[in-house]
Protein backbone atom coordinates (compact mmCIF):
# COMPACT_ATOMS: atom_id res chain seq x y z
CA UNK A 1 0.00 0.00 0.00
CA UNK A 2 1.41 3.53 -0.90
CA UNK A 3 2.52 5.78 1.80
CA UNK A 4 -0.17 9.23 2.39
CA UNK A 5 1.14 12.05 0.66
CA UNK A 6 3.32 14.03 3.16
CA UNK A 7 2.50 17.52 3.87
CA UNK A 8 4.70 19.83 5.76
CA UNK A 9 4.64 22.48 7.43
CA UNK A 10 7.49 24.49 8.12
CA UNK A 11 5.96 27.38 10.31
CA UNK A 12 3.73 27.49 13.32
CA UNK A 13 2.07 29.89 15.14
CA UNK A 14 -1.78 29.32 14.41
CA UNK A 15 -4.00 27.92 17.60
CA UNK A 16 -4.05 24.86 15.49
CA UNK A 17 -3.99 23.27 12.34
CA UNK A 18 -7.46 21.22 12.30
CA UNK A 19 -8.36 22.78 9.15
CA UNK A 20 -5.65 21.71 7.41
CA UNK A 21 -5.50 18.11 8.68
CA UNK A 22 -9.01 17.96 7.49
CA UNK A 23 -9.03 18.96 4.07
CA UNK A 24 -6.00 17.07 3.31
CA UNK A 25 -6.68 14.39 4.84
CA UNK A 26 -9.60 13.86 2.70
CA UNK A 27 -7.31 14.32 -0.03
CA UNK A 28 -5.40 11.15 1.07
CA UNK A 29 -2.68 13.40 2.59
CA UNK A 30 -0.84 13.59 6.46
CA UNK A 31 -0.01 16.80 8.01
CA UNK A 32 3.36 17.33 9.86
CA UNK A 33 4.13 20.13 11.37
CA UNK A 34 7.87 20.74 11.25
CA UNK A 35 8.96 24.28 12.48
CA UNK A 36 12.14 26.08 11.48
CA UNK A 37 11.69 29.56 12.72
CA UNK A 38 13.61 31.15 9.86
CA UNK A 39 16.19 28.30 9.32
CA UNK A 40 16.70 27.86 5.75
CA UNK A 41 19.05 25.03 6.48
CA UNK A 42 16.41 23.32 8.79
CA UNK A 43 13.62 23.71 6.20
CA UNK A 44 15.95 22.02 3.67
CA UNK A 45 15.83 19.11 5.64
CA UNK A 46 12.23 19.09 6.63
CA UNK A 47 11.26 19.19 2.88
CA UNK A 48 13.07 16.32 2.18
CA UNK A 49 10.50 14.31 2.20
CA UNK A 50 7.88 16.55 1.44
CA UNK A 51 4.92 15.85 -0.94
CA UNK A 52 3.54 19.39 -0.59
CA UNK A 53 4.74 22.31 1.48
CA UNK A 54 2.81 25.17 3.08
CA UNK A 55 5.09 27.94 4.59
CA UNK A 56 4.67 31.54 5.97
CA UNK A 57 7.80 33.31 6.93
CA UNK A 58 10.80 30.84 6.39
CA UNK A 59 13.38 31.12 3.60
CA UNK A 60 12.73 28.31 0.88
CA UNK A 61 16.08 28.84 -1.38
CA UNK A 62 17.51 26.67 -4.05
CA UNK A 63 19.05 24.54 -1.70
CA UNK A 64 16.12 23.98 0.17
CA UNK A 65 14.35 22.99 -3.03
CA UNK A 66 17.23 20.78 -4.41
CA UNK A 67 16.15 18.49 -1.37
CA UNK A 68 12.89 17.72 -1.58
CA UNK A 69 10.64 15.75 -3.97
CA UNK A 70 7.14 17.87 -3.49
CA UNK A 71 4.67 19.25 -6.77
CA UNK A 72 3.87 22.35 -4.46
CA UNK A 73 5.09 25.02 -2.23
CA UNK A 74 2.12 27.00 -0.62
CA UNK A 75 2.32 30.20 1.14
CA UNK A 76 0.37 31.36 3.89
CA UNK A 77 -0.29 35.10 2.56
CA UNK A 78 0.57 37.32 -0.63
CA UNK A 79 3.89 37.61 -0.48
CA UNK A 80 6.37 35.01 -1.45
CA UNK A 81 9.72 36.56 -1.78
CA UNK A 82 11.19 34.02 0.58
CA UNK A 83 10.12 31.73 -2.07
CA UNK A 84 12.94 30.83 -4.93
CA UNK A 85 10.22 30.84 -7.38
CA UNK A 86 12.57 29.98 -10.20
CA UNK A 87 14.55 27.21 -8.36
CA UNK A 88 11.12 25.55 -8.37
CA UNK A 89 9.54 26.40 -11.30
CA UNK A 90 13.07 24.51 -12.56
CA UNK A 91 12.19 21.48 -10.82
CA UNK A 92 8.60 21.16 -11.72
CA UNK A 93 7.22 22.40 -8.57
CA UNK A 94 4.32 24.84 -8.61
CA UNK A 95 4.42 27.85 -6.02
CA UNK A 96 1.08 29.60 -4.70
CA UNK A 97 0.23 32.04 -2.76
CA UNK A 98 -3.15 32.89 -0.95
CA UNK A 99 -3.87 36.74 -2.53
CA UNK A 100 -7.48 36.86 -1.40
CA UNK A 101 -7.64 36.10 2.18
CA UNK A 102 -7.31 39.60 3.98
CA UNK A 103 -8.15 41.94 1.55
CA UNK A 104 -10.49 44.14 4.23
CA UNK A 105 -7.94 43.34 7.06
CA UNK A 106 -4.95 45.15 5.20
CA UNK A 107 -7.06 47.70 3.48
CA UNK A 108 -8.69 48.72 7.36
CA UNK A 109 -5.27 48.86 9.02
CA UNK A 110 -3.58 50.99 6.09
CA UNK A 111 -6.67 53.54 6.49
CA UNK A 112 -6.48 53.48 10.53
CA UNK A 113 -2.31 54.22 9.75
CA UNK A 114 -3.03 57.00 7.82
CA UNK A 115 -5.33 58.56 9.92
CA UNK A 116 -3.26 57.82 13.44
CA UNK A 117 0.09 59.82 11.43
CA UNK A 118 -1.91 62.34 10.00
CA UNK A 119 -3.77 62.97 13.44
CA UNK A 120 -0.69 61.59 15.28
CA UNK A 121 -2.39 59.53 17.69
CA UNK A 122 -0.17 57.39 19.42
CA UNK A 123 2.26 60.92 19.77
CA UNK A 124 -0.84 62.11 21.70
CA UNK A 125 -1.58 59.21 23.54
CA UNK A 126 1.90 59.09 24.55
CA UNK A 127 1.82 62.66 25.58
CA UNK A 128 -1.48 62.14 27.72
CA UNK A 129 0.00 59.02 29.56
CA UNK A 130 3.04 60.78 30.45
CA UNK A 131 0.79 63.42 32.09
CA UNK A 132 1.54 65.92 29.46
CA UNK A 133 -1.27 67.98 27.56
CA UNK A 134 -1.58 70.43 24.74
CA UNK A 135 -0.25 69.92 20.89
CA UNK A 136 3.35 71.35 20.44
CA UNK A 137 3.28 74.16 18.51
CA UNK A 138 5.40 72.72 16.00
CA UNK A 139 3.61 68.91 15.29
CA UNK A 140 1.52 70.26 12.59
CA UNK A 141 -1.82 68.71 11.55
CA UNK A 142 -3.24 69.24 8.06
CA UNK A 143 -7.16 68.57 7.08
CA UNK A 144 -7.10 65.89 4.84
CA UNK A 145 -10.15 67.17 2.53
CA UNK A 146 -9.38 68.69 -0.48
CA UNK A 147 -5.79 66.63 -0.64
CA UNK A 148 -3.89 64.43 -2.89
CA UNK A 149 -4.22 60.53 -2.30
CA UNK A 150 -1.50 58.59 -4.06
CA UNK A 151 -1.86 55.02 -4.49
CA UNK A 152 1.46 52.78 -5.41
CA UNK A 153 -0.50 49.76 -6.58
CA UNK A 154 -3.99 48.56 -7.37
CA UNK A 155 -4.51 45.46 -6.59
CA UNK A 156 -7.11 44.01 -4.06
CA UNK A 157 -5.85 45.77 -1.44
CA UNK A 158 -5.05 48.72 -2.92
CA UNK A 159 -8.62 49.14 -4.59
CA UNK A 160 -10.59 48.47 -1.01
CA UNK A 161 -8.39 51.10 0.45
CA UNK A 162 -9.17 53.43 -2.09
CA UNK A 163 -13.01 52.59 -1.56
CA UNK A 164 -12.69 53.33 1.99
CA UNK A 165 -10.11 56.19 1.65
CA UNK A 166 -12.94 57.76 -0.45
CA UNK A 167 -15.02 58.81 2.17
CA UNK A 168 -12.00 61.19 3.87
CA UNK A 169 -12.41 63.64 0.89
CA UNK A 170 -9.96 63.68 -1.22
CA UNK A 171 -9.94 65.93 -4.01
CA UNK A 172 -7.67 63.63 -6.37
CA UNK A 173 -6.41 60.05 -6.30
CA UNK A 174 -3.43 59.44 -8.53
CA UNK A 175 -2.97 55.51 -8.73
CA UNK A 176 0.49 54.27 -10.13
CA UNK A 177 0.27 50.47 -11.37
CA UNK A 178 2.28 48.91 -14.59
CA UNK A 179 -0.36 46.51 -14.35
CA UNK A 180 -3.33 48.38 -14.53
CA UNK A 181 -5.21 50.36 -17.43
CA UNK A 182 -7.89 51.70 -16.39
CA UNK A 183 -8.84 53.30 -13.09
CA UNK A 184 -12.56 54.06 -11.45
CA UNK A 185 -14.12 57.66 -11.55
CA UNK A 186 -12.55 59.54 -9.45
CA UNK A 187 -9.24 58.30 -9.90
CA UNK A 188 -5.87 59.14 -12.55
CA UNK A 189 -3.37 56.87 -13.82
CA UNK A 190 0.05 58.88 -13.17
CA UNK A 191 3.72 58.36 -13.03
CA UNK A 192 5.69 57.82 -9.36
CA UNK A 193 7.49 61.03 -10.31
CA UNK A 194 3.86 62.85 -10.17
CA UNK A 195 2.54 61.04 -7.41
CA UNK A 196 6.19 61.91 -5.43
CA UNK A 197 5.52 65.23 -5.98
CA UNK A 198 1.67 65.96 -5.84
CA UNK A 199 0.35 63.54 -2.92
CA UNK A 200 -0.44 65.03 0.30
CA UNK A 201 -0.31 60.97 1.52
CA UNK A 202 0.71 57.54 -0.11
CA UNK A 203 -0.04 54.31 0.54
CA UNK A 204 1.61 51.59 -1.13
CA UNK A 205 0.18 48.29 -2.02
CA UNK A 206 2.59 47.07 -4.94
CA UNK A 207 4.32 43.60 -4.07
CA UNK A 208 8.13 43.21 -3.71
CA UNK A 209 9.99 42.91 -6.75
CA UNK A 210 13.47 44.08 -8.79
CA UNK A 211 11.64 46.27 -9.98
CA UNK A 212 9.67 47.67 -7.00
CA UNK A 213 13.01 47.38 -4.48
CA UNK A 214 13.38 50.41 -2.55
CA UNK A 215 10.65 52.14 -5.05
CA UNK A 216 10.80 54.86 -2.43
CA UNK A 217 13.81 56.05 -2.10
CA UNK A 218 16.08 59.08 -2.22
CA UNK A 219 14.90 60.33 -5.45
CA UNK A 220 11.16 59.76 -4.95
CA UNK A 221 11.61 61.76 -1.70
CA UNK A 222 13.29 64.40 -2.94
CA UNK A 223 10.49 64.95 -5.07
CA UNK A 224 7.67 64.81 -1.98
CA UNK A 225 5.75 67.40 -0.50
CA UNK A 226 7.19 68.49 3.23
CA UNK A 227 3.17 67.55 4.53
CA UNK A 228 2.95 64.04 2.74
CA UNK A 229 2.16 61.17 5.17
CA UNK A 230 3.54 57.63 3.84
CA UNK A 231 1.73 54.39 4.68
CA UNK A 232 3.15 50.76 4.05
CA UNK A 233 1.21 47.91 4.91
CA UNK A 234 2.88 45.84 2.11
CA UNK A 235 5.99 44.98 1.75
CA UNK A 236 8.67 46.61 3.63
CA UNK A 237 11.40 46.60 1.01
CA UNK A 238 9.46 48.77 -0.89
CA UNK A 239 10.93 51.55 1.43
CA UNK A 240 14.81 52.64 1.74
CA UNK A 241 14.40 52.88 5.53
CA UNK A 242 17.11 54.75 6.09
CA UNK A 243 16.12 57.44 2.97
CA UNK A 244 12.61 57.65 4.56
CA UNK A 245 14.13 58.39 8.29
CA UNK A 246 16.54 61.05 7.51
CA UNK A 247 13.45 62.43 5.47
CA UNK A 248 11.13 62.23 8.46
CA UNK A 249 14.03 63.31 11.07
CA UNK A 250 14.54 66.40 8.92
CA UNK A 251 11.03 67.08 8.26
CA UNK A 252 11.32 66.60 4.47
CA UNK A 253 8.38 64.03 5.19
CA UNK A 254 5.79 64.64 7.59
CA UNK A 255 5.01 61.49 9.13
CA UNK A 256 4.27 57.27 8.03
CA UNK A 257 2.42 55.01 9.31
CA UNK A 258 4.35 51.43 8.87
CA UNK A 259 3.25 47.90 9.37
CA UNK A 260 6.26 46.17 7.80
CA UNK A 261 10.28 46.40 7.58
CA UNK A 262 12.72 45.63 5.39
CA UNK A 263 13.83 42.90 7.96
CA UNK A 264 10.85 41.80 10.31
CA UNK A 265 11.24 42.29 13.46
CA UNK A 266 12.50 45.79 12.98
CA UNK A 267 15.65 46.22 14.34
CA UNK A 268 16.52 47.40 17.83
CA UNK A 269 18.68 50.38 16.24
CA UNK A 270 16.39 51.00 13.42
CA UNK A 271 16.11 55.00 13.90
CA UNK A 272 12.51 54.37 12.91
CA UNK A 273 11.92 53.49 16.61
CA UNK A 274 13.32 56.89 17.75
CA UNK A 275 10.81 58.74 15.55
CA UNK A 276 7.80 60.75 16.96
CA UNK A 277 6.35 61.30 13.71
CA UNK A 278 6.10 57.55 12.92
CA UNK A 279 3.62 54.59 13.71
CA UNK A 280 5.10 51.34 13.75
CA UNK A 281 3.02 48.25 14.27
CA UNK A 282 4.10 44.81 14.40
CA UNK A 283 3.23 43.14 10.86
CA UNK A 284 -0.29 42.58 11.79
CA UNK A 285 -2.20 44.40 9.38
CA UNK A 286 -3.67 40.62 7.91
CA UNK A 287 -5.09 39.78 11.08
CA UNK A 288 -8.67 39.33 11.98
CA UNK A 289 -9.83 35.71 13.92
CA UNK A 290 -11.98 35.56 10.11
CA UNK A 291 -8.57 36.46 7.87
CA UNK A 292 -7.19 33.38 9.64
CA UNK A 293 -9.48 30.85 9.40
CA UNK A 294 -9.80 31.85 5.96
CA UNK A 295 -5.74 31.58 5.22
CA UNK A 296 -5.73 28.49 6.67
CA UNK A 297 -8.34 27.22 4.82
CA UNK A 298 -7.60 28.29 1.36
CA UNK A 299 -4.04 27.60 1.74
CA UNK A 300 -4.78 23.94 2.36
CA UNK A 301 -7.02 23.54 -0.31
CA UNK A 302 -4.27 25.01 -2.73
CA UNK A 303 -2.34 21.78 -1.84
CA UNK A 304 -4.92 19.57 -2.16
CA UNK A 305 -5.62 20.47 -5.36
CA UNK A 306 -2.05 20.29 -7.02
CA UNK A 307 -1.90 16.59 -5.49
CA UNK A 308 -4.56 15.29 -6.67
CA UNK A 309 -3.68 16.74 -10.40
CA UNK A 310 -6.07 19.54 -10.64
CA UNK A 311 -4.97 23.06 -11.72
CA UNK A 312 -4.26 25.55 -9.04
CA UNK A 313 -5.94 28.44 -9.00
CA UNK A 314 -3.15 30.92 -7.68
CA UNK A 315 0.38 29.46 -9.12
CA UNK A 316 2.71 32.35 -8.89
CA UNK A 317 5.50 30.67 -11.19
CA UNK A 318 5.74 28.36 -14.75
CA UNK A 319 6.85 25.14 -14.27
CA UNK A 320 8.09 23.06 -17.42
Amino acid sequence: MARPWRVVVLDDGYPDYETERTILAAAGAELVLSPCRGDAAKAALAMGEADGVLVRETPIDAAAIATTQARVIVRYGMGYDNIDTAAAAARGIVVCNVPDHGTEEVSDHALALLLAAIRRVAEADRRVRAHGWGLPIDRKIHRIRGGTLGLIGYGRIGAAFHRKAAALGYARVLVHDPFVREVPAGASLASLDTIAAESDAISLHAPLTNATRHIIGRGFLALAKPTLVLVNTARGGLIDESALAAALAEGRVLAAGLDVYENEPLRHDSPLRSLDNVVLTDHSAWYSEEAIAELQRKAAQEVARVLEGETPLHPVNQTR
